[in-house]
């Protein structure tokens, strides 16, 4: 998907500008249509909210028409038969090109229930959520009524084309679509930065295998170059980021016992907030530790 900037999209034809847009909602370019007579826009949250104000006074079968147009998740026959290339990427970010038995049980299950009662698929921002929370949040939608299911779709689309426009549109401003996970590893024995530790991101999950989402090493700020997550939603789940601490003191030829009291260390926990700041921060010693919610 090759970047636009606003300022090209502000000054070219319209059937260009739909051309470009024609996909932020999928397979829906009367969104972009409508949107394209209130040109220019001051920035890309204004042209995210011509688009959204679309949506929103779209006839009802048009809206109910744009939740038919996304496809089943996890559903092996229309990703054979092909997705589009927005779909196929955001299917792929939380796995589903490589789960497992179980989880293609569990979505198939939940993928039927959904559709038997509401007759429409059911919709999520999958960006901000891991396999598992999307089960977990298939499973609190189910009891809704079709009026409320119908509205959390609406808003669900309306998160998925955001994420998409922040992608494709380049501005002077940004739609506040990311979020942001981040650690600090301070060596309390011997009251510095901890640098040079490996640290591990895993994402757990409850089905299917754990996934690594990124091995790095702390710089000389105990902190990494990158962010564990960053320039994207921290997906809602559970993750477990591990610290190699014993390479570290044995390294600075701290005295140690043989082997290490401390060797690696497992922190485990959730998000909640995919465009929050979440930091997890460490302290260590040779032979304690100590974390807690930084932001």
């Amino acid at each position: 998907m090759s970047q636009k900037t606003l300022a090209d999209l502000n000054v070219c034809s319209k059937d260009d500008f739909v051309a470009a847009l024609s996909n932020i909602f999928e397979y829906s370019p009367w969104i972009a249509e409508q949107a394209a007579s209130a040109r220019p826009f001051a920035g890309v949250k204004a042209l995210f909210a011509a688009m959204k104000a679309a949506v929103d006074r779209g006839a009802p079968e048009l809206r109910l028409a744009l939740i038919k147009a996304h496809p089943d998740l996890a559903n092996k026959t229309q990703r054979a038969a092909g997705l589009t290339a927005e779909s196929n990427d955001e299917q792929n970010s939380v796995g589903f090109d490589r789960l497992s038995d179980a989880e293609y049980e569990a979505f198939e299950r939940v993928n039927n229930a959904y559709r038997a009662k509401f007759g429409f698929p059911y919709i999520v921002s999958v960006r901000r959520h891991t396999k598992d929370s999307i089960l977990r949040d298939f499973e609190r939608r189910l009891p809704n009524d079709a009026k409320t299911e119908t509205r959390k779709s609406i808003e669900e689309i309306c998160r998925i084309a955001a994420l998409r426009l922040d992608l494709l549109v380049v501005g002077d401003d940004r739609l506040q679509v990311h979020g942001r996970l981040s650690t600090h590893v301070l060596d309390t024995h011997s009251g510095r930065p901890a640098a040079g530790i490996a640290v591990e991101l895993v994402e757990l999950s409850e089905l299917g295998s754990s996934r690594v989402v990124t091995r790095t090493i702390t710089n000389a700020d105990g902190r990494t170059d990158k962010p564990l997550i960053g320039g994207r939603p921290v997906p809602i789940g559970r993750y477990e980021l591990t610290f190699s601490v014993g390479k570290y003191f044995t390294e600075r030829q701290v005295p140690m016992s043989d082997p290490p009291f401390l060797d690696k260390i497992p922190l485990r926990f959730s998000v909640s907030d995919p465009e929050g700041h979440l930091h997890v921060p460490l302290l260590v010693t040779p032979w304690s530790y100590a974390t807690y919610r930084g932001s």
